[in-house]
């Protein structure tokens, strides 16, 4: 399949063939039809990528604390190895996108193959032909209750975006009849002008550029202007002098001035929210004196960066937590099915997934073309191979047998993780009498990048095809703890050898399969080694030498 990939050193955006991710526990396999190309985030992520080591140091201060604080749990060999791991590994961009269901994995119950969903999440809903998305962060889009006409799937691709908006309006309590300013008039600031009108609010907005003011005037807003100054006398004349009762900050900049505007026209008590990423340098005295109460809005909802509602499905119960994230994404496509929002008229640029460096150039400046909501659209392809040849003799369906070496080891690894690639791929690469034939992960992305770097033949996100290749003899297990046990089984059972980066398992019951799987082999009996590397340790060995001699008993202190 298709997907957008970035350099993570230079920026540079390119169309790769990947393999199709694999369908896992809790999740969906989405074939994607439409994805949004976000201005906001995307650029910044572009951006950073561009600039130098120093310069990334010095604009993300948190990443350096982190290296700070691997070098001194880990040591400094380990974190560079680290840093360079992250460098190497291309990033997968976008997080909003629309598709249809072609398959659920173990745990769905909801959804079914066919079922049009609004899909969400950085790493998850990315730019690629086929995803696979956690289902708390999946939205089945129903079709209009009057007509039955089905939403575009490239305007159900705004549904990342509009729960974003949505969550912050509820994050600033905006009621029936109230006046709210909205500062910034982007994508998001044009969702957030359309919410607040359908939630019968009076809405005034703000943007320098006078050709989003004039849209958003279209789309509802009851008034809009290109200037500070006059936003200030608009505020003043609406509410009598009193100010607004809420603002909304939609804008992208790293000036504090919208901060500070919105002080100045917001009422007594009122409410102002970030919502997009604003310079956040507050002057006191308009935010005391009014006893202002500023918030930051957390991006689609209550959910959101919970790895345990993510990931794992734990949804939060409704009676305590109304409108997560998977809820504020359910209401804005049912918005959209019903007409009470417009999502076509900000749709400026469309372009196939073959030529998603165009959007690119476009959102980044390159193009110096005008734009608003920019969409890459999908095939009706299927995409959906999970297995990618790379080398010319090899093909993705057949592997070859005889690459499997006779007195070496022919190596099949599943996991493309942080140790595998940075510690136990190079090790095997230098080894003599070694052949890396195929590499598998989770996603197509991390199966490809590991393969193309270390010469393996083809790369695949199913480990039933490294399992039962010919040209593989020997298993290489570098994957998450709990999935250790079952491709132990398999490998075995399929006569490979077996290495297996520790734990082996994380129960006895796993350890007695084992145990009786390997015992109930009656032939040669492949290797079955566990990675407990300590023992090749250098200080391990000496301390082993030293004691050899040692007979009495001994009272030892490790640290």
């Amino acid at each position: 399949m298709k997907q957008v990939l970035q350099d993570a050193r230079s920026g540079e955006i390119t169309v790769q063939e990947v393999p199709a991710p694999q369908l896992l526990p809790g999740c969906v396999l989405v074939r994607i039809a439409a994805s949004l190309v976000s201005a906001g985030t995307e650029r910044a992520s572009a951006q950073f990528a561009r600039k130098s080591l120093l310069q990334k140091a010095q604009s993300r201060p948190d990443l350096v604390r982190d290296v700070i604080s691997k070098v001194q749990r880990d040591g400094i060999f380990s974190a560079i190895q680290a840093v360079r791991s992250r460098l190497d590994q291309p990033q997968s961009p976008g997080y909003s996108s629309a598709g249809t269901v072609i398959a659920v994995g173990e745990a769905v119950t909801d959804l079914q193959p066919g079922d049009r969903v609004a899909c969400a999440g950085a790493g998850f809903a990315v730019h690629a032909e086929v995803a696979c998305v956690p289902r708390l962060l999946v939205a089945r889009i129903p079709a209009n209750p009057i007509s039955g006409n089905d939403v575009p799937f490239d305007e159900a691709a705004f549904a990342t975006l509009g729960a974003v908006a949505l969550h912050g309006i509820r994050t600033s309590e905006a009621k029936l009849g109230d006046t709210v300013a909205v500062i910034g008039l982007g994508l998001l600031g044009q969702l957030t002008v359309q919410l607040l009108k359908a939630a019968g609010c009076r809405v005034l907005g703000m943007d320098i550029d006078p050709s989003r003011a004039d849209l958003a005037r279209q789309l509802g807003a009851d008034a809009a202007v290109g200037s500070a100054s006059a936003f200030r006398d608009l505020c003043v004349e609406t509410s009598h002098g009193a100010g607004v009762d809420a603002v909304l900050i939609t804008a992208e900049t790293a000036s504090s001035d919208p901060v500070n505007l919105a002080g100045a026209i917001a009422r007594d008590r009122a409410i102002v929210v970030a919502v997009g990423t604003v310079g956040m340098d507050i002057e006191r005295k308009a935010y005391y004196e009014k006893e202002l109460d500023f918030r930051i809005s957390r991006s689609y909802g209550p959910g959101r960066y919970d790895a345990a509602y993510e990931q794992k499905g734990r949804d939060y119960p409704i009676g305590y937590v109304r409108w997560t994230e998977t809820r504020n994404m359910e209401a804005f496509v049912r918005f959209l099915a019903e007409k009470k929002v417009d999502v076509g008229a900000l749709i400026t640029h469309r372009f196939s997934i073959e030529r998603a460096q165009s959007a690119y150039d476009l959102i980044t400046g390159k193009s110096r073309e005008p734009f608003l909501g920019v969409v890459i659209q999908y095939s009706e392809s299927e995409g959906e191979a999970r297995t990618l040849a790379l080398v010319p003799e090899q093909t993705a369906d057949t592997p070859r047998a005889q690459f499997a070496s006779a007195t070496g080891a022919s190596v099949g690894l599943l996991g493309a993780g942080v140790f595998a690639a940075g510690t136990l791929v190079p090790a095997m690469k230098a080894a003599t009498n070694t052949t890396l034939v195929a590499v598998c992960a989770a996603t197509g992305s991390h199966a490809q990048h590991a393969g193309r770097k270390f010469g393996f033949r083809y790369c695949t996100t199913d480990e039933s095809k490294i399992i039962q290749d010919p040209g593989v003899n020997t298993v290489v297990i570098a994957t998450r703890h709990h999935l250790h046990a079952q491709q132990v089984l398999a490998a075995l059972a399929a006569g490979k050898h077996v290495f297996c980066e520790k734990p082996l398992c994380l129960s006895e019951q796993e350890l007695q399969w084992i145990i009786s799987a390997y015992s109930g082999i009656a032939a040669r009996r492949p290797a079955l080694m566990i990675g407990f590397n300590r023992r090749f340790a250098p200080m391990a060995v000496r301390m082993k030498s030293f004691l050899a001699s040692t007979s009495e008993p001994l009272a030892l202190h490790y640290r």
